[in-house]
């Protein structure tokens, strides 16, 4: 199974790419769906985030409140790694359970791992091939704003906190540039597909 990973910074259109490489028959792995569900009362994280952060993070049904476990961790780089050691080791699990489903079922398939930190984790050095969504600064802003109901403030904020794409593009295969429209995007996914598939059948 050719492994790919698929990243990019804030608000970069991954999930557009992800979606339309899972429509041309992709098994797609999305870490931050995992993250989500690892956090849940049944996941594998749960337990370890409330005793390490306490019962303030919960809501009334006993959820982790996710805005409000943000808040504590956003400035304060210690808890970020915190909760990273718990929440990353508990995603990685999982998603290794997955991606063994899908190779047993088809062993010949393209796996591609969406997740925004790949290049920060070194994490895409264990993937054969890495696609980077690239896209202007402002329309990361703009569209983050628009997605998130966030001030524009909140949204440079979060996008300086993040490694610079220049840095992500140095170790990509493939560049989709989200910048124009969606069909667009789409057509430049087709396309990095169709090279994957070439890859895939070159001999070992």
């Amino acid at each position: 199974m050719l492994r790919v990973g698929l990243t990019g910074g804030l608000a970069s259109g991954k999930s557009h790419i992800a979606a339309e490489l899972a429509r041309l028959g992709c098994h797609v792995i999305d870490a931050d769906a995992l993250g989500h569900e690892v956090l849940q009362p049944s996941g594998e994280a749960y337990g370890p985030v409330v005793r390490e952060f306490g019962e303030g993070i919960l809501d009334a049904d006993r959820l982790i409140n996710r805005k409000k476990l943000s808040a504590i961790v956003f400035e304060h780089p210690d808890r970020l790694k915190a909760l990273s050691a718990i929440v990353h080791p508990a995603v990685r699990r999982l998603a290794n359970r997955q991606e063994a489903e899908f190779e047993s079922t088809d062993p010949a398939g393209i796996l591609v791992y969406e997740a925004a930190i790949l290049v920060e984790t070194g994490g895409f050095r264990d993937f054969d091939k890495l696609i980077v969504a690239s896209v202007p600064e402002e329309i990361q802003i703009e569209r983050a704003m628009a997605r998130d109901g966030s001030t524009r403030e909140a949204a440079v904020a979060r996008l300086r906190r993040q490694l610079p794409l220049s840095e992500k593009l140095r170790h990509a295969d493939f560049v989709i540039d989200t910048g124009g429209t969606r069909e667009q995007t789409f057509e430049q996914t087709r396309n990095v597909y169709e090279k994957l598939r070439g890859v895939k059948q070159q001999p070992s």
